[in-house]
């Protein structure tokens, strides 16, 4: 189905990582082909093909969209997570819950509606063509 070379790339993809630190806003959405780690503030949407992970002190005022999800800070937007969804006992989610497999540690504070058992779908990632840079 994939080629030697193709397949490379998705992994390498897959296992990069990027991180919003602590002391960092960044005001606009974020989009990865491998993870999104936030420490720091994100006034915008994430979006990752593999995992998304918050910390404790972390926010976001936007959506999240990953395949699985681990969430200790708080979400102010919608979650869609393909797989696994972890709630922390430091999280507070305000927004609405689509996963696969939900899992809601003693703690955890979530306001909004929740459909689970939901099928996995593969993540998009668009690139515009004017940030498309030539080789």
């Amino acid at each position: 189905m994939f080629s030697k070379e193709e397949k490379k790339s998705t992994n390498e993809l897959s296992q990069t990582s990027n991180i919003i630190g602590k002391s960092t806003v960044l005001d606009g959405s974020i989009e990865s082909g491998g993870n999104i780690r936030v420490e720091g503030k994100v006034h915008g949407n994430a979006k990752a093909k593999a995992k998304f992970v918050m910390g404790s002190d972390a926010y976001v005022d936007g959506n999240v969209v990953a395949r699985s999800g681990e969430v200790a800070g708080k979400v102010n937007g919608n979650i869609e997570i393909s797989e696994l969804l972890i709630l922390k006992p430091t999280a507070v989610i305000n927004g609405d819950i689509l996963t696969n497999q939900l899992v809601v540690e003693p703690g955890a504070t979530f306001n909004g509606g929740c459909k689970m058992g939901h099928l996995a779908k593969d993540i998009v990632i668009e690139i515009p063509e004017s940030r498309v840079t030539e080789k």
